[in-house]
């Protein structure tokens, strides 16, 4: 004879994900004081600011790839949310849009308190940090599809635009000036190159504080600092620079028979890509896959220079890397790297 067969049986513990909301609603209460009752309902409802003139919505979808697989190694998820909202936000910024509201989505084996917890206080920090409200989100229990310990974390931002602060690549001209703003270090992208590094050479990362601190450092969110430059209408362009590198993301956003003149001596290099490199991974390989130490990139008026500096502390502050050019390829990388 069978027992009476439940939901919990079949690894689906509904009451803990429950919990899991409780939290979410407590730790966003602050932040949401205009839509306290979007966490937990259907659909979440933010109202469009009215002072704001024909504004666009501008949206973006991203994880942080398998940076959590060296979250689970170490055992440490306080920091991963902020990578997920600023994958998502940093590109927001792209387009001119501020970030308005971020959902998250976690699908886990079997929701284990402690470790969503750090994961959502995370996600609640970089959405403070963003100006933006966690609405809503979903955690997904999913036994048998998820292995012991194993998730994976999914974000979703919609910015608000309005249509004179659309950023767009006619604005950019001959003489423009290429600018970069520092990363924090890896951010979110090229971890499996890593992971295989670290695995290839028998790398025990897990006792070099060094390493652990490279590692996880959360991805530098540009949220305050460019959303200041747009109002001050100071930039033609910019790009969020992630899997890809500097060339391939800069090439987006550079319009026809304009080239960025990049100077790759310029760039200033964090010591974790010096590392990586010193590790025999090859240049041009760094240079596709990592942003090695470029997170962000604005494309500015050469008189606009100095007064784009104030807006930013000293760790980030924004150095010429090149100039825009006549030229029929979009991006050209001259010189060496001092790594």
């Amino acid at each position: 004879m069978y027992n009476n067969l439940t939901y919990a049986k079949s690894g689906v513990n509904i009451r803990s994900a429950d919990k899991i909301v409780r939290f979410i609603s407590k730790i966003t209460s602050k932040q949401n004081k205009n839509n306290k009752n979007n966490i937990g309902n259907f659909g979440s409802i933010s109202k469009i600011p009215s002072k704001l003139k024909k504004v666009h919505l501008v949206a973006s979808t991203d994880g942080v790839g398998t940076k959590i697989e060296i979250a689970n190694e170490l055992n440490k998820f306080d920091t991963i949310g902020i990578d997920l909202v600023a994958m998502s936000v940093n590109d927001i910024l792209v387009q001119g849009g501020k970030p308005f509201i971020f959902l998250d989505y976690i699908s886990i084996n079997k929701i284990q308190q402690k470790k969503l917890r750090d994961i959502l206080k995370g996600i609640n920090l970089g959405c403070k940090i963003s100006n933006c409200e966690l609405v809503g989100g979903e955690t997904a229990e999913m036994p048998g599809t998820y292995s012991k310990g194993k998730f994976d974390i999914a974000g979703f931002c919609v910015g608000l635009v309005e249509r004179n602060k659309i950023l767009n690549k006619k604005n950019i001209k001959e003489g423009d000036l290429v600018v970069a703003i520092p990363s924090s270090g890896l951010h979110s992208n090229g971890f499996s190159l890593v992971r295989y590094l670290l695995n290839k050479k028998k790398i025990n990362y897990k006792r070099n504080r060094k390493l652990r601190k490279w590692l996880l450092e959360p991805t530098k969110i540009y949220v305050k600092e460019i959303t200041k430059l747009i109002d001050l209408k100071l930039i033609n362009a910019c790009a969020h620079i992630t899997g890809g590198g500097i060339k391939d993301n800069l090439s987006r956003i550079i319009p026809k028979n304009k080239c960025a003149n990049i100077d790759l001596g310029k760039i200033k290099i964090k010591k974790i890509f010096s590392w990586l490199k010193k590790n025999k991974i090859d240049e041009s390989e760094m240079l596709k896959t990592f942003n090695c130490g470029v997170g962000f990139i604005i494309i500015i008026k050469k008189t606009k220079f100095n007064k784009i500096k104030k807006f930013f502390n000293k760790n980030y502050s924004p150095y010429i890397i090149g100039e825009i050019i006549n030229g029929q390829s979009k991006v050209l990388l001259n010189g060496k790297i001092n790594w």
